[in-house]
């Protein structure tokens, strides 16, 4: 019976509330990527929010508007190179200068992404992708380059809010 009140206690607290963020990155020669990414809304007043913080976390990677790969949490291994972190206040994720900042499935070789495979890196380099297994030179763009996040969905060309009326037409059309 001294189960009750903590199991009540529990259910009357009712599900944790968690913020979807989205974030559009605009690479060197048409290279771009769109991301989704979850956790706790209690974090967005913290100093940082990383990797461990995360509840759903995805990117998409395109050229010229043309998917190119993915990676998201559901293929996290042991072996993933996997180092986010994020300011939830100002709605960023620093860039401050020395070493790696973001590895997102690539790591600073940015030549480990898997093949088929996708993934993202920033650091004293630059930032820039890896499309399977192989480091995208050509999509590097400098180091301090902003990259923020936002409520709104994005689009892969990074310039405008996902129109969702389009995506519905576009896979109702014959």
């Amino acid at each position: 019976m001294r189960l009750w009140p903590p199991l009540l206690a529990a259910l009357a607290a009712g599900p944790a509330q968690a913020v979807e963020l989205h974030f559009c990155w605009r690479g060197a020669s048409g290279y771009s990527m769109t991301g989704t990414m979850r956790f706790p809304d209690a974090l967005l007043q913290a100093a940082r929010v990383t990797e461990s913080d995360l509840t759903h976390f995805e990117i998409t990677g395109w050229q010229d508007g043309v998917r190119i790969g993915g990676w998201s949490l559901d293929a996290l291994t042991p072996e993933t190179t996997w180092l986010l972190s994020f300011d939830p206040r100002a709605m960023r994720f620093p860039m401050p200068g020395i070493g790696v900042f973001q590895a997102w499935n690539a790591d600073g070789g940015v030549a480990n992404c898997g093949d088929p495979g996708f993934g993202f890196n920033a650091g004293n380099a630059g930032q820039d992708v890896c499309v399977d297994n192989r480091f995208v030179s050509e999509s590097t763009i400098p180091w301090w380059t902003p990259l923020t996040a936002s409520p709104a969905p994005v689009s892969p060309d990074c310039n405008a809010p996902m129109v969702l009326s389009l995506l519905h037409e576009k896979k109702t059309s014959p």
